[in-house]
């Protein structure tokens, strides 16, 4: 599988926003020290993702994002660590708005037994494991409800400056049962033994993103 370093930028993307449907697994965590500069303590998100048909671009999604303290940011968080299967993904994630997508491989297995819904979400980087997660949830029979938000992003490859999106939408959510496992030698390693703080699921959401 091809390395971020290596994921192709010059393979075409649809224009935004990108309107885009799906399912995300949302699970909440403390880091109480300093990674490096761009992941201070604090409390982070881990998501797995998955865009589905009615999408520009269908695909799934590891990210990792912590909220920021700046004044002027509003309510935004900053993506500090993301992979999708999905090259113009990659490519439109860091051309438009200066998101680090890389490119690793994923397995999803799902099913439904009365109300609750059982997932399990694992990926890999050339075949070594990143994170793995299991998660029980009975999101499908809330109430569809409205979101927004925002991403802030340091520059990256041709961006001289920060880039921002928004996002907003309507998804059927709740808290949920989850279990994360990020590999220790992995890139997600700083997350590796730590008990997630909250879980939730954002069952049939429709988003505008950009």
């Amino acid at each position: 599988m091809t390395s971020p370093a290596d994921a192709p930028l010059d393979v075409a993307y649809p224009d935004a926003p990108w309107r885009m449907v799906g399912q995300l697994w949302l699970s909440l965590f403390r880091v109480p020290q300093p990674v490096d500069g761009l992941r201070p303590a604090g409390i982070y998100g881990a998501a797995f993702v998955s865009y589905e048909e009615g999408s520009p671009l269908t695909y799934s999604e590891l990210l990792v994002a912590r909220p920021l303290r700046t004044d002027d940011a509003g309510r935004r968080v900053t993506i500090t660590d993301i992979w999708v299967d999905s090259p113009a993904s990659v490519a439109g994630g860091r051309a438009l708005w200066a998101i680090p997508k890389g490119l690793c491989d994923f397995t999803l297995e799902s099913e439904r037994t009365g109300p609750y819904t059982s997932t399990e979400w694992g990926a890999s980087l050339e075949r070594r494991p990143i994170a793995h997660a299991r998660f029980r949830d009975v999101s499908r029979g809330m109430l569809r409800a409205p979101f927004k938000g925002g991403t802030w992003q340091p520059p990256v490859d041709g961006h001289t400056r920060p880039a921002t999106a928004t996002l907003q939408g309507s998804a059927k959510a709740l808290p949920c049962w989850g279990r994360w496992d990020f590999a220790a030698d992995g890139p997600l390693g700083f997350l590796h033994g730590r008990r997630a703080l909250a879980s939730f699921r954002m069952a049939d959401f429709r988003m505008s993103f950009g």
